[in-house]
């Protein structure tokens, strides 16, 4: 069984500016709660490296590789696969315009593979925690910001 994490926000922002907090990896430390560092050049094919709060006091390095970029809509990446089925995943990050000053940020995570019920068990409510914390905090940020240009 897969283990499929999926939420969706409506933000009082552009779909412009919250794509500038979403592709603004340099400043995921100041408000990302989630990810807490992040390298990435957006192009597929190369390497996302993260460090995330997932549990305990010691956050956790992370590569994964960029799978596609869509600039202004969207951005995915996934986990080197481990052989012969055993998990994969793919992370997305969608914005689409809901007029000029409001917009839809939707997050997406899949893991699949026979290994992925065990990681589910372990680290599911995790997870679960740390992508809907990251979701509402690109509400936040943007909102912040808009705020911040004088809208």
């Amino acid at each position: 069984m897969a283990l499929i994490i999926d939420k969706s926000v409506e933000v009082d922002a552009p779909a412009e500016l919250v794509w500038q907090v979403l592709t603004d990896v340099d400043r995921y430390g100041e408000w990302n709660p989630f990810c807490i560092a992040c390298k990435t050049t957006l192009e597929p094919g190369t390497p996302i490296d993260m460090t995330v709060r997932l549990i305990g006091p010691s956050p956790k390095k992370q590569r994964e590789f960029m799978h596609s970029h869509t600039p202004g809509r969207e951005f995915s990446y996934r986990m080197k696969p481990v052989p012969l089925g055993t998990l994969h995943s793919e992370r997305s990050h969608t914005v689409t315009p809901l007029g000029a000053d409001r917009c839809r940020y939707d997050s997406h995570f899949a893991l699949e593979g026979w290994l992925s019920p065990v990681v589910n068990g372990l680290l599911g409510g995790a997870l679960r925690r740390g992508f809907f914390d990251m979701t509402d905090a690109v509400k936040q940020r943007a909102e912040a910001l808009r705020t911040t240009v004088g809208d």
